[in-house]
């Protein structure tokens, strides 16, 4: 078991942007990562499996909705806050940050945002300290970057819904308490729905066979016929608007998380090259090697002034869809790149569990791809910046 070496890259000397609290609740959360992560993440990824006894320390780092406010349960904090302990978690791991993802900004964000107070005091709480998790039920087999061509649906019979259809690629359905599910009326409009596992005709199957996010645990969301009460329906918002304010949080953590994903790459590449010698001394001292590093750096840097940005503008209330489409889309494939790259510096060791950086790489060709693929947040900046939807 090797120890966690890491050290955090700051070329621009962002720390100088952040508050105390803010370096505070980062320096937590990597500690913890260090502590509880790092020693056992590559054993979990090799066995597909998710590390259950992580959840309650993920609770107590404030990874479980850290913005969501104290009197629910949460630590009250700002979103640069939320965007450093994605960052953390996901220098850990994508799988483990995408656990944490769902829970707050696609279960617990809507619950908070669209709920009612009785569904807010029944729910948020427990969600924060990961007594109860959750899972985010909108794509489905046939429908993925269109998700208003869902299926799933519900029919009002008197005393309560029955809800039937399917959802996929579902992060924590396996093992999952609640799930924040989307689905039509008999009018064709959707809503969100709280279904609780031990309802009779709801089943999570466990999707196996994974390359990609290896210690995360995904399945399937199956409804036949389960009978909903109507208590659980989300009173706040309808439409499609809806599950796209849950996916805004999530992509603006996404955008913070690949960033920890480079900076581990990144930092393992620059160690391994000074301790690594041919031909006589350090590859770090030879041109090709300096450039890869160079650009490393280079892209981690601005990367890092996005989303610092971009947090600064959650915190007014004036960031934008397209703004948020543009940080996740250029942080995740700045963070694949620099996987790739410092794999290669790492010759054959670079492919091992003994470094972070193979499994790095292929957790990264997921997040590349779930909550809006690299394509259709291309496309959402285009439509943004000409007017004109490019997607039919």
């Amino acid at each position: 078991m090797k120890p966690d070496l890491f050290q955090s890259p700051d070329y621009y000397l962002l720390d100088d942007l952040l508050t105390e609290e803010h370096k505070l609740v980062r320096d937590a959360a990597r500690a913890w990562v260090k502590r509880e992560v790092s020693p056992i993440i590559e054993e979990y990824a090799q066995r597909a499996e998710f590390p259950k006894q992580i959840i309650k320390g993920l609770g107590e780092i404030g990874g479980f909705g850290p913005y969501i406010p104290e009197e629910y349960g949460g630590a009250g904090l700002d979103q640069i806050s939320y965007g450093l302990i994605m960052q953390e978690i996901e220098r850990g791991d994508s799988g483990v940050r995408s656990t944490s993802s769902v829970q707050s900004s696609l279960v617990m964000y809507p619950i908070w945002k669209f709920g009612n107070e009785e569904q807010r005091m029944k729910y948020l709480p427990k969600l924060a300290t990961g007594e109860f998790m959750g899972c985010f039920g909108l794509t489905e087999p046939d429908y993925g970057s269109n998700p208003s061509g869902m299926v799933t649906n519900y029919k009002d019979m008197g005393d309560h819904y029955l809800l039937n259809g399917a959802k996929m690629w579902i992060s924590n359905a396996p093992f999952a308490d609640v799930a924040v599910v989307w689905a039509k009326n008999e009018e064709g409009r959707i809503h969100g729905l709280i279904v609780e596992r031990g309802m009779e005709g709801f089943s999570t199957p466990e999707t196996h066979n994974k390359w990609s996010l290896r210690a995360s645990a995904t399945g399937e969301l199956i409804f036949d016929n389960v009978k909903v009460p109507k208590e659980n329906l989300l009173p706040g918002k309808s439409g499609l608007g809806a599950p796209m304010m849950c996916l805004d949080s999530a992509r603006y953590g996404i955008a913070w998380g690949a960033i920890g994903a480079a900076m581990d790459c990144y930092d393992t590449a620059l160690r391994y090259a000074k301790e690594r010698v041919q031909f006589d001394k350090p590859i770090a001292g030879f041109q090709l090697q300096q450039k890869k590093l160079a650009e490393m750096i280079t892209e981690i840097t601005k990367a890092q002034l996005l989303t610092w940005r971009l947090g600064v503008l959650r915190n007014e209330g004036k960031a934008t869809t397209a703004q948020i489409s543009m940080a996740k889309r250029n942080n995740v494939d700045m963070a694949i790149n620099i996987a790739r790259e410092a794999r290669q510096m790492l010759g054959g060791m670079g492919i091992t569990g003994e470094y972070s950086i193979m499994r790095h790489s292929m957790n990264l060709e997921s997040v590349i791809t779930y909550e809006g693929t690299h394509d259709i947040h291309l496309l959402i900046t285009g439509a943004d910046i000409t007017g004109i939807p490019a997607f039919k």
